[in-house]
């Protein structure tokens, strides 16, 4: 024998919906005019840094 598990009531709220997804960060707004950032992440630092040719590296 199958148990269904009971219909959700009326008056009991829906689930909440996912929220849209958010716009993209520009690597304008994260450097600032800068060629490198530091990001701090879960306890580790990261460095973000903007190659002479305009590429984005990301090291530990």
């Amino acid at each position: 024998m199958v148990k269904l598990s009971p219909a959700p009531r009326r008056d009991e709220p829906m689930a909440a919906t996912p929220a849209a997804p958010q716009p993209p960060v520009t690597s304008t707004e994260l450097l600032r005019g800068r060629n490198e950032v530091l990001i701090a992440h879960r306890g580790e630092h990261y460095r973000l840094r903007q190659t002479s040719s305009g590429k984005l590296i990301l090291t530990k």
